[in-house]
């Protein structure tokens, strides 16, 4: 059977059944802490009067769902963080299927139990043994690890790569947004339990089309003639590669890859702390939002997603990388500051109008990490992205989740205010990598220099 190096469609499918439930995990934890959540065309149920018992209850159900969620996302996030250094850093000898197999047969035992939880009406905490379990399979981060370092061993020219990144980006922020409108009226049309089950059915369609349709970037049958090597010998092999990828690194080098994902770790955390509120900050008054305006806040961002793609290609031609990465950062503190004190329909959904950049430094500061290293060195990379985004991510939701809770009672638009705040961090590394010697054109001329060498050597 002939196989394809097209990757996309597995991200698509991936990203679309896991942006089809990821909202929905929310509001039906709402709904069992609260039983007078209830969906309905024509109003949301959002108590707005505080002198009113429901409207404390309604606060006390927001601090403990958030609460929860934290929870949640930690129990998954220790096992991840393990499993995908693992096994994107291994792809660089072993293939990058293993990573994008693997995650979808997490994903698709979560949304299993999922369906039965939400059929049988079970406890919420055997939600923690589902987050355990999906983490074990890698889950979002070994899947992005995986689909990067995939794009970038297809992509031969430094410009093309920053593109290919973009457009990867690209579709994560489609999909979401199209995922996020439909799950509303998934919701409304079918309910929670056939929602997890066809979520399931795409996750199914993407694991056949990943082990029989997909060929892999990287060659493995000179492994496949290799006795198997222990557990032991396999996790030495996979930290000396990430150890040598900074040990054997010049100084500059070194240094601009540290810098490059602390950079990238600090926006991360920003951006993922204060956007996983917009569900609880628009569930509660005065907005009080149902699932349907909650679906079209969620597509708002598919807009965000393709103006940030197209701000990445048309600024790459005239713009240094560093340079794209500070619009973006401004970009996202406009929205943030914004939505601190947006108090109707009309005004929260104008906030995506400034953050309409703000995806931009992600893809851009994935291509610039990969265009230092060299290609045998792509896996450890972003082995190395991939866990800081699991870590970055995790310790940013449980802050901003506990922050929200603290809060919500006398400002809940204070969390975005300090989303906005910590985006100074970043920029004044980023002005620091400007004004020092290290800056952009570095970038293109480490690697033709090392790799080079390296031929010369080979020769």
């Amino acid at each position: 059977m002939r196989k394809v190096l097209c990757v996309e469609p597995v991200i698509f499918i991936y990203m679309f059944a896991s942006s089809l439930t990821s909202p929905l995990v929310q509001q039906f934890i709402l709904g069992e802490y609260n039983s007078t959540f209830i969906s309905d065309s024509n109003a949301s149920y959002c108590e707005q009067n505080k002198s009113s018992p429901a409207y404390i209850k309604q606060k006390e159900v927001q601090e403990k769902a958030s609460v929860f969620n934290m929870q949640l996302d930690l129990t998954g996030a220790v096992p991840s963080l393990i499993v995908a250094f693992v096994i994107v850093a291994n792809g660089d000898r072993q293939g990058r299927k293993r990573s994008l197999v693997l995650p979808s047969m997490g994903a698709l035992i979560a949304d299993i139990c999922l369906t039965v939880i939400s059929y049988f009406s079970l406890s919420l905490s055997i939600l923690f043994a589902v987050a355990f379990i999906t983490g074990l399979f890698g889950s979002m981060a070994t899947f992005l690890g995986g689909g990067f370092a995939f794009i970038a061993d297809m992509c031969h020219d430094e410009k093309q790569k920053t593109t290919r990144i973009a457009v990867v980006d690209l579709i994560f922020g489609v999909v979401s947004g199209l995922a996020g409108l439909l799950s509303g009226y998934f919701l409304r049309g079918i309910g929670f339990t056939w929602t997890f089950v066809t979520a399931s059915l795409l996750h199914v369609i993407n694991i056949i089309y990943i082990i029989f349709f997909l060929e892999d970037t990287v060659g493995v049958s000179e492994f496949q003639h290799q006795p198997p090597v222990s557990c032991k010998e396999l996790l030495r092999e996979t930290f000396s590669g990430v150890y040598m990828l900074f040990k054997t690194a010049p100084y500059k080098k070194r240094i601009l890859i540290i810098v490059l994902l602390f950079t990238f770790m600090t926006y991360l955390f920003t951006m993922v702390g204060g956007s996983s509120l917009f569900t609880l900050y628009e569930l509660d008054e005065p907005l009080c939002w149902n699932e349907v305006y909650i679906g079209y806040g969620a597509a708002a961002f598919t807009s965000v997603s393709l103006t940030s793609f197209l701000g990445v290609y048309l600024f790459s031609k005239c713009l240094k990388d560093i340079y794209i990465v500070f619009i973006g950062i401004f970009s996202y503190i406009g929205g943030m500051v914004m939505a601190a004190f947006a108090k109707t329909t009309l005004l929260m959904f104008l906030v995506r109008v400034p953050s309409l950049l703000c995806f931009m430094p992600i893809p851009v500061l994935r291509s610039m990490l990969s265009k230092v290293v060299l290609t045998g060195e792509q896996g450890a990379v972003f082995a190395c992205i991939a866990c800081l985004e699991v870590v970055t991510g995790t310790i940013s939701l449980s802050v901003f989740n506990i922050l929200y809770a603290a809060t919500v009672a006398w400002f809940s638009g204070f969390s975005f205010l300090l989303s906005a705040g910590l985006c100074l961090i970043p920029l004044a590394v980023l002005c620091w990598l400007l004004c020092t010697s290290w800056n952009g054109e570095d970038l293109a001329l480490l690697v033709p220099e090392e790799v080079s060498s390296i031929e010369s050597v080979d020769s």
